[in-house]
């Protein structure tokens, strides 16, 4: 699986973004995606996930605010960033989690930038 994340920018306090994570290879095996981000100085941290189902999970800190979706048919993933915060710049990255023959495999995409500032 590769995956390919865009959608960062540089944006105002308050304001919104919409990350996009692009999926292709052996699609048909991702159970899971998510969304996770690393500030400066700091740990990559779990930031939202949608599992097969549907069902959708977040972090506390961006629970109201963030929304995740994906469009099978179009194998994307997306973040949709409401009521940005400065504590909410970092980079973004895209994860997709396959299992196959009960053998758990993580994906990740190259990050894009996401800054929030005045």
């Amino acid at each position: 699986v590769q995956l390919q994340a865009s959608g960062g920018g540089l944006v105002q306090p308050g304001g919104y973004l919409r990350l996009s994570c692009a999926a292709s290879g052996s699609t048909s095996s991702i159970d899971s995606m998510g969304w996770y981000r690393q500030a400066p100085g700091k740990e990559r941290e779990w930031v939202a996930l949608i599992i097969s189902d549907g069902g959708t999970h977040y972090a506390d800190s961006v629970k109201g605010r963030f929304t995740i979706s994906r469009d099978d048919a179009k194998n994307r993933l997306y973040l949709q960033m409401n009521s940005l915060k400065p504590e909410d710049t970092a980079v973004y990255y895209c994860n997709a989690r396959t299992i196959v023959r009960g053998i758990l495999d993580d994906y990740w995409g190259q990050g894009t930038q996401v800054t929030v500032s005045s």
